[in-house]
């Protein structure tokens, strides 16, 4: 028998029952009391089952639904029925919930969700690091009122149409990209991406174009002015030519020599150009860099030679040479005449070795060493520009040096010369216990 139709067969039975004992009763007032005992009876069973309920009820379990009997029964079980299914769906809810925080938590942007009132109600840990929250202690808080930028407020109020670049308020060079998005009844999503290292780039690409034109521009404008010049001559002038042709000479190997750093500084950078691993002699590289050094001195400086390791490292030999000509050349421009450049080649106690360039020239401040190897980076310009130097040198020698696992180590000081190192570890080293093909020190 169905529930529906069980308690109402108890009621019409149990009134069956009670009118049959009425009617077989003579004494009016002892079916009265018949009739009120038995209503007080149903009373108590209804009340006692009702006191169940109600102390279930102020801690429903499943488990602890209480037993009743009639009517009640079918009314307990509907309870824990309903129960169950609530629990089932809290418990799918709760690990629903729990993947959304796991997955926001894994996100490597961050996440700040605002109820409609702009109050924090959760974030991730990369928004903490980010804006510098704290995900428990900022609960319920206005969010304008931890991250104070006058930007993000206008934002925050209503206009979130494009993401917004905000620069970190806590010191550093944090950049943040920030999008504003509105679901619900005026609830917001915040998604933070860090993107100092595209910002940085940007930069670099702005002052890489904007260098790139100044180098080119002075020599095209001398070489443009001399052209223009002769063009506009009536009658040739042959002692204007024969100034002019000279200086227009020096300006076009300026622009042929930046181009060729240019294009090498490219080829290192390509990431389908790896590094070639041959057998260099660096003995015999030096020992050219010492005659090229004696080139561009021409006698202006006393150029040493110390070789005091014959090892070869495996590498790419032209990259090599690149990289510890341009410390060679750098040492002959900035150094003044009469001062002294030694070149050294020399093994190390771990079983590496360093290739070193000393001088006695003008020296460099100590706050300028961090960014010696950045592109067309000039401790002073005017001084570069004399000596005919590009500024991409030492970006050469960073790069070189970074694709042979080595390291380049910088100490100078101002007035008391520079000295350079490319320090090679052990692992580069190719053949230890070559001979010295010459007197391992030469002076000139």
């Amino acid at each position: 028998m169905s529930g529906v139709w069980w308690p109402l067969t108890i009621r019409l039975a149990t009134l069956s029952l009670l009118g049959v004992v009425v009617w077989q009763v003579d004494d009016l007032v002892s079916a009265l009391v018949l009739v009120l005992f038995v209503l007080l009876f149903m009373l108590f069973h209804h009340t006692r089952h009702l006191a169940r309920l109600s102390k279930w009820l102020a801690d429903p379990r499943p488990e602890a639904v209480p037993v009743g009997t009639g009517i009640w029964e079918d009314v307990f079980a509907a309870f824990y029925h309903l129960l169950r299914r609530q629990r089932r769906s809290e418990s799918r809810l709760t690990a629903t919930l729990h993947d959304f925080q796991r997955a926001g938590t894994a996100m490597p942007d961050g996440l700040i969700i605002l109820d409609g009132a702009n109050r924090i109600e959760w974030c991730n840990p990369k928004s903490e690091q980010h804006f510098g929250l704290d995900s428990k202690r900022d609960f319920g808080q206005l969010v304008t009122h931890l991250i104070r930028q006058p930007q993000f407020s206008e934002a925050v109020s209503g206009n979130y149409a494009e993401p917004l670049t905000l620069r970190s308020a806590h010191g550093g060079d944090l950049v943040l990209s920030v999008l504003i998005v509105p679901y619900e009844e005026n609830r917001k999503l915040i998604i933070s991406r860090d993107v100092t290292d595209r910002e940085r780039v940007e930069t670099m690409r702005r002052d890489f174009v904007a260098n790139v034109s100044h180098e080119l521009r002075t020599p095209l404008t001398v070489i443009g002015g001399f052209l223009e010049t002769i063009a506009d001559m009536e009658t040739p002038n042959p002692e204007l030519i024969r100034r002019s042709v000279p200086l227009m000479s020096d300006q076009a190997k300026r622009m042929q020599t930046l181009v060729e750093d240019l294009l090498t500084l490219s080829r290192l950078e390509s990431e389908g150009n790896p590094a070639r691993e041959e057998p260099v002699n660096v003995p015999d590289i030096a020992r050219g860099l010492y005659h090229d050094a004696l080139a561009l001195s021409a006698g202006r400086h006393k150029v040493t030679l110390l070789l005091e390791s014959a090892a070869w490292v495996n590498g790419a030999e032209d990259e090599l040479r690149s990289a510890f000509g341009n410390l060679v050349s750098n040492a002959v421009r900035y150094t003044p005449a009469g001062g002294e450049i030694r070149l050294t080649w020399k093994s190390t106690t771990d079983g590496g070795a360093v290739f070193a360039v000393r001088d006695t020239g003008i020296g460099i401040d100590a706050q300028h060493l961090p960014r010696l190897t950045e592109r067309f980076y000039r401790v002073d310009r005017g001084r570069s520009r004399e000596t005919g130097g590009t500024g991409l040198g030492l970006a050469i020698v960073k790069h070189v040096v970074n694709r042979h696992s080595a390291k380049l180590d910088v100490s100078s000081e101002p007035g008391r010369g520079s000295c350079f190192s490319v320090v090679v570890p052990a692992g580069r080293i190719s053949i230890k216990n070559a001979p010295l093909a010459e007197d391992s020190a030469r002076s000139a």
